[in-house]
């Protein structure tokens, strides 16, 4: 029988080890938790460090679970398990709401659209399934940056256009929004992309309680703001959704 080999077995601990804890973890912490030397703890997270699955604080040199591996995680939900447990609650979001309903995924320094909802009226309307939006200046984008610490590595590193006089650009304003996301639970785009169009957004969670996506519905200002700020009774109906697709794709209650 073909024997393991020890330093994937070390290295697949120390990653079990950073995924189980809710803080940073230090090197005395790791070696000691896995009854390693220090020097070994050390060689490993470097080498995992310089392929991605592991960050080390600046700061405080503690160490966490890298944005590569999260990357990875991600890849494991297909987009078309995400868009079928969505379909239902997508569809009752745009009856309720009266507007257009987007589902995105992170995809190439953007959000792809996978799913569109039409409005439910008369109207004329373009489907938008395989369109980009950008991360930084739409409701779903934001909610991505927020949530999924690649999305956020996206947005920060490449130059945000302004799209309107609303727009957020500079990285301190970009990163209060974020801030403000996650306190939150939601994301909200009042002319920042285009011009008399507005949209809030969630986060969608998997089984593993890693964001997998985002859901939001779209419309007119004028519709989906009341007096300058976005209509309450819309928010609740986005982050209902969010929750109920979190919830199909086992992430439990939020």
């Amino acid at each position: 029988m073909a024997r393991n080999i020890q330093s994937l077995e070390r290295a697949a601990a120390m990653l079990r080890l950073l995924a189980g804890g809710e803080r940073r973890l230090g090197l005395s912490e790791i070696a000691s938790a896995l009854d390693l030397a220090k020097g070994t703890a050390h060689g490993i997270l470097r080498t995992l460090q310089a392929e991605g699955f592991v960050e080390q604080d600046p700061a405080s040199g503690r160490y966490q679970l890298g944005a590569e591996l999260l990357r990875l995680g991600n890849s494991y939900l297909d987009v078309h398990e995400l868009r079928a447990r969505a379909l239902v609650w997508t569809d009752d979001l745009a009856r309720s709401s009266g507007e257009s309903v987007h589902l995105g995924v992170l995809h190439q320094q953007g959000v792809l659209i996978v799913h569109h909802v039409f409005r439910p009226d008369d109207s004329r309307q373009v489907l938008e399934v395989g369109a980009m939006q950008p991360l930084h200046s739409t409701a779903l984008g934001k909610v991505l940056s927020a949530y999924d610490p690649v999305a956020h590595n996206e947005a920060v590193e490449v130059e945000r256009e302004g799209f309107t006089a609303r727009t957020v650009t500079d990285p301190d304003g970009f990163e209060a929004i974020l801030d403000l996301t996650r306190a939150r639970g939601y994301a909200a785009d009042v002319e920042e992309t285009w011009e008399g169009i507005a949209s809030v957004a969630a986060p969608i969670h998997d089984r593993r309680r890693m964001p997998v996506g985002a859901v939001g519905v779209t419309g007119a200002v004028e519709r989906v703001c009341k007096d300058g700020e976005l209509r309450p009774e819309l928010i609740a109906a986005v982050r209902d959704c969010a929750r109920a697709v979190s919830r199909d794709l086992g992430a439990g209650r939020f």
